[in-house]
């Protein structure tokens, strides 16, 4: 239970419906005991008569009065019964809200290395299937409970007031029900881990699975992922008929448990009748309901234990996430307003899942209103500047000044709030073209929209779909074209015209053509921004006002274009292939 304990907060922040559920469920089950009580009045009644003792009136009168209690107490426990689940049940719903929640901003707080570490079916699975045993716990599993051991005292309570001895040898078995409770919750913890990491695995495979339909179709791998799934598919089976095989055990053996109770109070209860002990076979009868009326709560026991066994390990996975603190973190609450002038001072930085060092000891200024690219071969560090810029990453050694203040004094939210990104992986929303292009600037009117569209060179595609700017998209942007892709993807950032403006190698997929035309719409738009161009084509990168060759994580050349074709390194080697390349 020493993970169930984090929900204690939200048990405190709704203790009002918690409170009355206990006391609704309290009266319920003193209501619901009036049934033996007059059961037991009603044979005693009819006892009585069979004696001659009493008359057929007064039997009538007391089997009518019996009957009417009985209906109305019945009824009552009823109606009590319903609003004990509408307080606990909608309880566990709104706590259930608040998990998600809070599970959610979490996610968002946690830094790129930590997505790299986790797949996203396992992410999903913790927000959807754990949650959803913890859901379990704190509505049905506390309320049966609460209800167990309210109806277990009331009813132990009535039995000794009937007979403390008969009562004695009722419980007996109870030991026995103790320990079997003990190692079948004990055989259900373990196995519901296993279940639950088998679950996350499944999840993972087929949202990997469907993400890539289009390349295991390209490669005709259906079968064989089909045999994968199937595998994982038959390990989740056998883990969940290992789990339902302990479950199955606890009915079965509550059943017996309350039977030999049964058996006792038959046997032991008609001895002491016969002794004079018990008075009356009302009492006898109101003992057996008693007893009968425990095989819920006893039976209940070992589902109740199952619901929260599983919650506990299900919130153990949710707890190894909400205790991962965020590398990257807003230390400054005021707002800290950005004007674009970027610094890197020595700036070295190391992946730390990877220990891949990226950049070593890299230095460079750009101003507002200036344009810097940045040419390199792959894995030379060139995105990894852009992540530092945009701080998704923290350096390891160096440091990173925005407008003369170190990078780490700002607002985190005013920074990426004033940063537009079109990230090398164009990632497109499965909604419609327009509230893709509008996730840039949420208010965006649809001039502005039309207006992004056609500096992002795309405007005339949008235009050939039927349903133009409504046009939704599959997962992923999957209805374009790669290129298509890009410049919806620039178009997104443009129009949030923001101050500083990051376009990572944003343009591999257009043609040249597109290419010109999407970059002098930038010279244009970017006059007054500063503009940081990753890109592996000279054409990109010609006109900034600084280029920066990387190599290995080092800055190897820098300058304008003209200082680097005079001279004859890297920038010109690529310069003179391309133009080839361009003329073939």
């Amino acid at each position: 239970m020493k993970e169930l304990q984090y929900l204690n907060k939200y048990f405190a922040k709704y203790k009002f419906q918690f409170l009355l559920g206990i006391l609704i469920t309290i009266i319920a089950q003193i209501f619901s005991q009036f049934t033996p009580v007059f059961v037991g009045d009603a044979v005693t009644a009819i006892e009585m008569y069979t004696k001659g003792r009493w008359g057929a009136e007064k039997v009538q009168t007391e089997l009518i009065h019996a009957i009417l209690i009985i209906l109305g107490s019945t009824m009552l426990a009823g109606v009590l019964t319903f609003f004990m689940r509408q307080t606990l049940i909608v309880m566990s719903r709104h706590i259930e809200f608040d998990v998600k929640n809070e599970i959610f901003r979490h996610y968002e707080r946690l830094p790129q290395s930590f997505y790299k570490q986790h797949r996203t079916g396992d992410l999903m699975n913790r927000i959807s299937e754990d949650v959803n045993k913890v859901r379990q716990y704190v509505g049905p599993a506390i309320m049966y409970s609460l209800n167990t051991v309210i109806g277990f005292v009331v009813i132990l309570t009535q039995m000794i007031m009937i007979s403390p001895s008969l009562t004695l040898y009722t419980v007996l078995p109870l030991p026995l029900l103790a320990y079997s409770i003990f190692w079948v919750s004990r055989e259900i913890n373990k196995r519901s881990a296993l279940t639950q990491q088998n679950l996350s695995q499944l999840a993972t495979y087929s949202q990997e699975i469907f993400s890539g339909i289009r390349i295991i179709k390209a490669y005709a791998l259906e079968d064989q992922k089909e045999a994968g799934f199937v595998a994982l598919s038959r390990e989740s089976k056998a883990k969940n008929m290992s789990l339902a095989w302990v479950n199955a055990m606890f009915g079965p053996l509550m059943v017996l448990l309350i039977g030999i109770s049964n058996l006792l109070v038959i046997f032991v209860g008609g001895m002491m009748y016969i002794n004079g002990t018990v008075k009356n076979m009302g009492t006898l009868a109101e003992f057996i309901l008693c007893i009968n009326r425990l095989t819920w709560p006893v039976a209940s026991l070992g589902w109740i234990s199952s619901m929260i066994q599983e919650a506990e390990v299900s919130q153990k996975r949710i707890n190894e996430f909400l205790k991962t603190e965020p590398e990257i973190k807003n230390t400054v609450k005021e707002n800290t307003p950005v004007q674009g002038n970027i610094t890197f001072n020595g700036v070295s930085f190391t992946y730390e899942d990877t220990g891949i060092e990226a950049l070593k000891n890299v230095s460079f200024s750009i101003n507002k209103g200036e344009t810097l690219a940045i040419l390199g071969r792959t894995g030379s560090g060139k995105s990894t500047i852009l992540s530092l810029i945009s701080r998704l990453y923290n350096t390891n050694g160096g440091e990173i000044l925005i407008d003369n203040k170190p990078i780490e004094q700002l607002n985190l939210h005013d920074l990426r709030d004033r940063i537009g990104v079109v990230p090398q992986d164009a990632f497109l929303f499965s909604d419609s073209i327009k509230n893709n292009i509008k996730f840039g600037k949420e208010d965006a009117t649809d001039d502005e929209i039309k207006d992004a569209a056609k500096m992002a060179a795309v405007h005339h595609n949008i235009k050939g779909f039927a349903k133009q700017y409504d046009t939704v998209l599959g997962e992923r942007g999957i209805t374009l074209s790669g290129g298509q892709k890009q410049r919806v993807s620039i178009a997104r950032a443009l129009i949030k015209d923001a101050p500083v403006l990051l376009l990572d190698d944003c343009l591999s997929a257009v043609d040249t053509e597109t290419e010109e035309t999407i970059l002098n719409n930038l010279k244009k738009f970017c006059k007054d921004k500063t503009t940081i161009i990753v890109s592996h084509r000279v054409s990109s990168a010609k006109n900034a006002d600084k280029i920066i060759i990387l190599d290995d994580g080092k800055i190897v050349e820098q300058g304008t274009h003209n200082q680097l074709i005079a001279h004859n390194g890297y920038y010109k080697e690529l310069y003179m292939l391309q133009l080839s390349e361009k003329e073939l």
